[in-house]
């Protein structure tokens, strides 16, 4: 039995998102993901214009003047929502969390999906695959998904991105929308031998991403549509001017005092942050994987707005 609380706070969440969904999400999550390719639907009579390649030469042959054949997109897909449950997803400087954050995004594109009739499926992970629930279709299905995301308790509180993508590699067999929501920060530090194994500008990526190979992303590109959604908070990005602060590593339990008050130091942690948020996105344009920033106390339509549009204008290109 669910109690009472949560119920509220899912029914919350779905309410919030389902105006997004319905204006506009919807429509264009359906143009911007592929279906599994192309089907034979009907054959009609040629038009002027029409492609000659399309002609059904048997049927033309029968009835004594061009027939075409027409080919509909085969649409049902899966939409795997792989999401971080580590430790610094419990962090939040305003009303929401990012792991709040997080069930929200995931709640209006699981929304979008099942009003494609396409599936819907979720990996959370740590620094190991914490839980999985198979893909599957219908509105309770995506209520489920939204509580596991608010509320399932891991058992780590670390983060190695690895694992789970090596996971949705073991269960995905047909290539499916895989959608990695993580902060991206944490990633378990490679292994001497993993340093010597790989180049060192692949090995120890960045602060923010400090280890999830491009290797592991590139292969899950090549047989999923992968699009990362980075979820983060504004302290995250600039310190604040609060004087001395005591802070812990939510996933590694170390612990660090710092002089907020400081000018020099908080301009130095502003710049270190945008330098690893560069190479982040380097690192995901040098894959191919598109990418959405959300931050806590900002609006998240705008960044999901720019996203479609982005991925629709090259989709018209191509």
């Amino acid at each position: 039995m669910i109690p009472k609380e949560i119920l509220k706070k899912i029914r919350q969440i779905e309410l919030r998102t389902k105006r997004l969904v319905s204006e506009s999400t919807a429509g264009k999550y359906h143009s911007v993901f592929k279906g599994q390719g192309m089907h034979f639907d009907e054959v009609r009579e040629y038009q002027p214009g029409d492609d000659v390649r399309a002609i059904d030469w048997n049927v033309t042959a029968r009835m004594h003047h061009p027939f075409i054949k027409q080919f509909v997109e085969e649409r049902e897909l899966t939409l795997m929502l792989v999401v971080d449950l580590s430790g610094s997803g419990l962090f939040g400087s305003g009303e929401q969390s990012k792991r709040e954050l997080a069930a929200e995004i995931a709640s209006v594109l699981a929304f979008a999906a099942i009003r494609n009739n396409d599936k819907v499926g979720l990996i959370l992970f740590t620094d190991e695959v914490e839980k999985y629930i198979p893909p599957r279709k219908g509105r309770f299905h995506v209520l489920r998904v939204i509580r596991d995301i608010l509320y399932f308790q891991p058992q780590s509180r670390g983060t190695d991105i690895n694992q789970a993508l090596q996971f949705l590699g073991r269960v995905t067999n047909h290539r499916a929308i895989a959608v990695i929501i993580s902060d991206f920060i944490g990633q378990s530090a490679p292994t001497r031998q993993e340093m010597q194994a790989h180049l060192l500008r692949e090995a120890v990526l960045s602060d923010v991403l400090k280890y999830a190979s491009i290797t592991a992303l590139r292969q899950a590109h090549r047989r999923h549509d992968v699009v990362a959604v980075q979820v983060s908070d504004q302290f995250e990005m600039h310190l604040p001017a609060i004087g001395r602060v005591v802070l812990k590593d939510a996933e590694t339990g170390q612990v660090v005092e710092v002089d907020t008050g400081d000018p020099r130091k908080r301009a130095a942690f502003a710049s270190k942050q945008k330098k690893a948020q560069h190479e982040l996105g380097r690192i995901f344009r040098s894959v191919g994987i598109d990418a959405i920033q959300l931050i806590t106390d900002q609006p998240y339509d705008l960044a999901l707005a720019r996203f479609f549009e982005t991925r629709e204008k090259r989709r018209s290109r191509g």
